[in-house]
């Protein structure tokens, strides 16, 4: 099982794994071996997570969602399978561990009353300001 917090852990048998060839470092092996991982991961239908957080991950994947509700990340950053795989599920990791946050409950508040009488006394002065541009009444 894979750890993602106390409550979540995720089936190994859960990510899809594909070797695709990678367009970044590889040396002389990089037209010859597939390295990049696309990592496949079935969030509609997936047993490890809760409802909630199942519908924090899926706005939170943006493009990365397909329209049957598979997340794919493409890992290609390093020259091995092992370290690109390793690097895909962090990243699933972290996805479902943003995914997780429960977002706070915004409290409508009302403004204090020195608030409120700061506004007003700026408001006067720059009035006075402005007053002071003007012309003399009666002045041509």
């Amino acid at each position: 099982m894979i750890p993602v917090t106390a409550s979540i852990r995720l089936d190994p048998r859960e990510l899809d794994e594909n070797f695709v060839r990678a367009s970044g470092p590889g040396g002389q092996n990089v037209n010859k071996l597939s390295t990049a991982v696309q990592l496949r991961f079935d969030v509609l239908n997936s047993p490890s997570l809760p409802e909630d957080v199942r519908e924090r991950l899926i706005r939170l994947a943006g493009s990365r969602m397909t329209q049957d509700g598979i997340l794919i990340i493409h890992a290609q950053n390093f020259r091995t399978q092992e370290r690109n795989r390793e690097d895909a599920v962090a990243r699933l990791v972290a996805l479902i561990q943003a995914a997780a946050i429960r977002p706070k409950t915004r409290r409508a508040t009302r403004p204090t009353k020195g608030s409120k009488e700061r506004r007003l006394a700026t408001k006067s002065q720059r009035s006075g300001v402005k007053a002071m541009r003007r012309q003399p009444a009666g002045h041509d």
